[in-house]
């Protein structure tokens, strides 16, 4: 049953309509098989899955009696397409409308064959290519390619620079200097920064396979989440000697012996009775010194934006601390903040309430201020759009902070609103802040 070039207009819409096996069909199963990385798996390390059958849905011999135009298209259409595989067929409707043999099964005669169809060849040939590179630096190396071949190709040669980097790591255990001190020849001081993840997870791979010797699966199943990994680490103290570390970077610098920079707090007192250094207001200090402070005040605001925290009034037993962004990790030993009064006001949108719901892990009694339903409204004019709205489920918002946020993610007011906290009417939040 064979068509011609008219015919093949009516493969996709006539065997999608009736249940058969479509082409569309056969290119997303090999495509879904791309994008969990089990085709570049096989180009690595072949199973002898190949010469592989995938079995079709086809007319049956009352479709053919019933259609025979449109069975014959969608057989066309398959039997035009043969290149990249090869068709089985069978008789079907023999003793109704005559024997006809239709495409029952597609075999791709080899992974090439497949990953041609899905098109994506040249991408096959870049990983076979990144591949060996990695391995020629340590045959330790294609383990983690063989767990992680997406994430090879996307990050192309810098790869091997992570590579690199992790082989250093392995043979200087104790370097003592800042990670942009380190002197590798073509690495780039903020690379290590950008990349902390995948080098952990090439150095684990280093150290499972050493541990394992000939044993790669077992080896593998070795290298856990990085960060879970650096959760566990962190809490015996850095390598240093030095507090114990609280975000990625300092995880990363103590779990690798390099020094890093203390996490720091920046405030402003609002009471003209309460300075803090001489006759300063204004201070920045470590969060270890910030956590031993013994201050005069009741009341602390935190805010996020920086033109906000600086322009804040003259408010009796207040302190104003700049939060940032998220990372109140260096307010957590801070635990005269538990006497106080803790406000937070942060951005009218779901990364606000993201940030929030984290503060709150730390200081569970801190109260919001200027995140409420009013606020947004009274502010149409000045909404903006949040890019990547937060998806995140907060287990320590209030009832009507939840509903808020809920409303946000559900786009209740609109697409992925959002209220910065320097757009709100200066007026409006005096009000609330210093009543």
């Amino acid at each position: 049953m064979r068509g011609s070039g008219r015919d093949l207009r009516a493969d996709s819409s006539a065997g999608r309509a009736r249940g058969w096996t479509t082409l569309e069909d056969l290119r997303t199963l090999s495509l879904k098989a791309w994008s969990s990385g089990s085709l570049l798996r096989e180009l690595l390390d072949p199973s002898g899955a190949y010469p592989r059958r995938r079995s079709l849905k086809r007319p049956t011999a009352a479709a053919l009696l019933r259609d025979y135009a449109a069975a014959r298209a969608w057989a066309a259409g398959l039997f035009a397409a043969a290149g990249p595989f090869t068709l089985e067929t069978t008789e079907v409707g023999r003793n109704t409308i005559g024997a006809n043999h239709l495409p029952a099964a597609v075999v791709f005669a080899s992974i090439q064959d497949e990953i041609a169809f899905a098109g994506k060849a040249k991408d096959a040939s870049r990983f076979v290519e990144l591949a060996e590179g990695l391995a020629g630096l340590d045959p330790a190396f294609r383990t983690w390619a063989l767990r992680r071949p997406l994430k090879l190709l996307d990050l192309g040669i810098s790869a091997l620079t992570a590579a690199r980097v992790a082989l250093w790591l392995r043979d200087n255990t104790e370097p003592g200097v800042y990670v942009r001190q380190l002197s590798l020849s073509g690495v780039h001081t903020k690379f290590i920064e950008g990349n902390r993840t995948v080098i952990d997870e090439l150095l684990g791979t280093l150290s499972a396979e050493t541990a394992a010797g000939d044993a790669p699966e077992a080896a593998a199943e070795q290298v856990a989440d990085t960060e879970q990994v650096a959760g566990v680490a962190a809490e015996a103290g850095s390598l240093l000697g030095q507090p114990v570390p609280r975000t990625p970077a300092a995880r990363f610098a103590a779990r690798h012996g390099f020094l890093h920079p203390p996490e720091l707090v920046r405030f402003r007192s609002l009471d003209v009775a309460v300075p803090l250094l001489g006759g300063a207001r204004d201070v920045t200090v470590t969060a270890e010194a910030f956590s031993t402070l013994s201050l005069p005040v009741t009341r602390v605001l935190i805010t996020e934006n920086l033109v906000n925290f600086l322009a804040l009034p003259e408010c009796p037993g207040t302190l104003a601390i700049y939060g940032g962004g998220y990372g109140f990790s260096s307010l957590r030993d801070a635990s005269w903040l538990r006497d106080c009064e803790v406000l937070y006001w942060g951005d009218l949108d779901t990364h606000g309430f993201q940030i929030l719901d984290q503060l709150r892990a730390v200081h569970p009694h801190v109260v919001s201020v200027l995140m409420d339903e009013a606020t947004l409204l009274a502010h149409r004019d000045v909404w903006g759009s949040e890019p990547a709205p937060s998806t995140a489920a907060l287990g320590r918002l209030t009832a009507d902070e939840a509903a808020l946020y809920k409303k946000l993610q559900n786009n209740a007011y609109g697409t992925a609103v959002r209220l910065e906290q320097e757009l709100i009417h200066w007026d409006w939040a005096l009000t609330r802040l210093v009543g």
